[in-house]
């Protein structure tokens, strides 16, 4: 029997190929974009790809059902209520694939979407009993998917809850968890580990959210932890509900002179290369959202408009291309190239840069008191904010920066924080691309650190503690 599981760090998101090989014959789960991975596996371990598998419709990123069926010819199979409109065999609850030795029972657990399959695992040249679950966008490792994606979020919630009960708890305890999501991903809440699998009887042990044995309590702790929509997920469902896509987009190299005019033209120009190079020197009016750090790709979907052209500055060609590739994953077509070269080309080319002063936040306290014009925007989520702030300190989550925020004097030093710096960087950068003269970035720690250093932090609307 095969079994791998095949990871795309930027998203966090897992895929499988399973089969036999004395059969030949293997199928792929869920899969990305980006298909090469699973052709070359497949002629190493000697199978033919005959099948595609999908748990759902897809919200984060773009699948590669479209491109993996061309390559291969194979049958892509996914629940009656996904209603694709594409050419596919569609299945319900208790359907079952062959594969050689390998079954695959089909487990519909609606919760996360109404298509919501999970996909039971039965070696059978070893026993009946199912030794693995892919368990999609359903049960997680140290959590369960958020609810609110599909339909109204209470019903949602429910769906889980009962997909949960009665078709995933009820396998053996020593049934292997395999997710389709690792932490980080936007499909699960906080509680999601990084691990790459678990088991059903662990889970139960040790998963908050199957501790709840109460419904009701179960939707209330559900809704209570969701976290705000991501705003084009539903374009990526569209995207994987419609017609196959089979290309990718072709990304073309551009000159210093010719990123001005897209710059000129409305285009949004995004930098990934680390923040302290960002803040070192950039192009004026572009974004900061580093590539080697993972997210990329949902983050750049956050704050790009689906409309709009993308520009890409790296450290050189390679960095372009490949943020290209991570755009794609997430369903952004509209790239209208990379700077050649990288930053490096912009700067011989003696065009225009700009900078971003980075303040140690061990620094911070001291400076705020030296200068008391300084003001500090916090872009952390609103839960993060509630829990303890610096006083006096405005809050805009950075991914809804879409202006200077109000409370700010554009002609006075912003002083941009988060929980590690990481998020500031980004914030920093919209801060400046919006209209503020004078732009700090907080590294070296955030608020967190700043209320273990002694200072106070305000709760409550605004009580000090500390």
């Amino acid at each position: 029997m095969i079994f791998r599981q095949l990871i795309h760090d930027d998203l966090g998101c897992a895929s499988y190929l399973v089969g036999d090989e004395h059969a030949g014959v293997a199928a792929v789960v869920d899969p990305r974009f980006e298909i090469d991975e699973y052709l070359e596996l497949a002629r190493y371990l000697g199978v033919s790809i005959e099948h595609i598998l999908e748990t759902h419709n897809h919200a984060d990123h773009v699948s590669g059902h479209g491109r993996l069926a061309a390559a291969t010819g194979a049958t892509i199979h996914i629940h009656r209520d996904a209603q694709p409109g594409y050419a596919h065999e569609a299945f319900d609850d208790g359907w079952v694939l062959q594969l050689g030795t390998l079954r695959v029972r089909a487990l519909h657990t609606p919760g996360h979407r109404p298509e919501h399959t999970a996909f039971a695992l039965v070696d059978t040249g070893r026993g009946e009993e199912p030794w693995a679950v892919l368990t999609g966008d359903s049960l997680f490792v140290g959590d369960v998917a958020r609810p609110d994606l599909a339909i109204d979020e209470s019903d949602g919630a429910r769906g889980i809850f009962r997909s949960l009960a009665e078709k995933l708890l009820v396998l053996p305890d020593d049934c292997e968890v395999w997710p389709a999501h690792l932490g980080g991903s936007m499909c699960g809440g906080p509680g999601m580990d990084m691990k790459i699998c678990s088991t059903i009887g662990f889970e139960r042990a040790h998963n908050p959210a199957l501790r709840i044995a109460d419904e009701n309590e179960f939707v209330e702790e559900a809704l209570a932890g969701l976290g705000p929509q991501p705003p084009n997920f539903q374009a990526i469902v569209e995207l994987n509900r419609g017609p196959l896509l089979t290309e990718g987009v072709e990304v073309l190299p551009l000159s210093p002179r010719q990123v001005q005019q897209r710059r000129a033209d409305g285009a949004l120009i995004v930098d990934v290369r680390t923040d302290p190079q960002f803040d070192d020197a950039h192009v004026p009016g572009s974004i900061c959202i580093p590539m080697l750090r993972a997210g990329f790709g949902s983050k750049l979907a956050w704050l790009a408009d689906r409309e709009r052209d993308i520009v890409l500055v790296g450290r050189d060609d390679a960095d372009g291309r490949h943020a290209a590739r991570l755009a794609v994953a997430v369903g952004l077509r509209r790239l209208a190239g990379f700077l050649s070269g990288g930053m490096t080309s912009w700067r011989q080319e003696g065009c225009p840069i700009e900078r971003i002063e980075r303040v140690p936040l061990e620094d911070l306290p001291e400076r705020l008191q030296r200068e008391p014009a300084i003001q500090v925007l916090d872009v952390r989520e609103r839960g993060e904010w509630d829990a303890g702030h610096i006083p006096s300190s405005t809050l805009a989550t950075w991914h809804d920066i879409t202006a200077l925020p109000p409370e700010l004097d554009p002609r006075r030093p912003v002083a941009v924080i988060c929980a590690s710096g990481q998020r500031a960087a980004t914030g920093a950068s919209l801060v400046e691309r919006h209209g503020a003269r004078e732009v700090l970035h907080v590294v070296d720690g955030g608020v967190p650190k700043w209320g273990r250093l002694g200072h106070p932090l305000a709760q409550d609307g605004g009580r000090a503690d500390g």
